[in-house]
């Protein structure tokens, strides 16, 4: 089993892991591998190197990426959690947003998608909106 770090073209980093290095190039050839964070499959290999344990050794820029990935993780588990606690609207969210504004529906969390337009109106009609850009791997189902 080889671990490969990989990176897409927004800079997120990640591993994949594959039976060899030809099964990568095979899985990348078919788009297969796609970044988890976007969903991009123009995915690079970075180099890498056998893990040595050096007792205490660290660097900089180790710590970096590491704070960088614990980061994208608790992204990641905060907007998997928004997903499981809301119900997708679609593009009825501006609608739907008013109605339990206005209670004519249950008051619920809702989150689906929405014009600039459309959601600059609902702020001026005192309907609180957040943006929440969700990555292209949460959008599918989770495995």
């Amino acid at each position: 089993m080889k671990v490969l770090d990989l990176q897409c073209p927004h800079d997120h980093r990640f591993e994949g892991w594959f039976a060899s290095a030809d099964d990568f190039e095979s899985q990348l050839s078919r788009k297969l591998v796609a970044c988890p964070i976007c969903g991009a499959t123009e995915v690079s290999r970075l180099p890498s190197a056998p893990r040595l344990n050096l007792s205490g050794a660290t660097s900089a820029s180790k710590d970096k990426a590491a704070d960088v990935g614990e980061l994208q993780a608790h992204v990641m588990r905060a907007l998997r959690e928004v997903l499981e606690k809301t119900e997708n609207v679609g593009d009825r969210f501006a609608e739907e947003a008013r109605r339990i504004h206005y209670n004519e529906a249950p008051a619920r969390s809702i989150r689906g998608v929405t014009t600039p337009e459309d959601a600059r109106a609902l702020v001026e009609e005192g309907i609180d909106v957040m943006p929440l850009p969700v990555p292209a791997a949460l959008k599918e189902p989770l495995q």
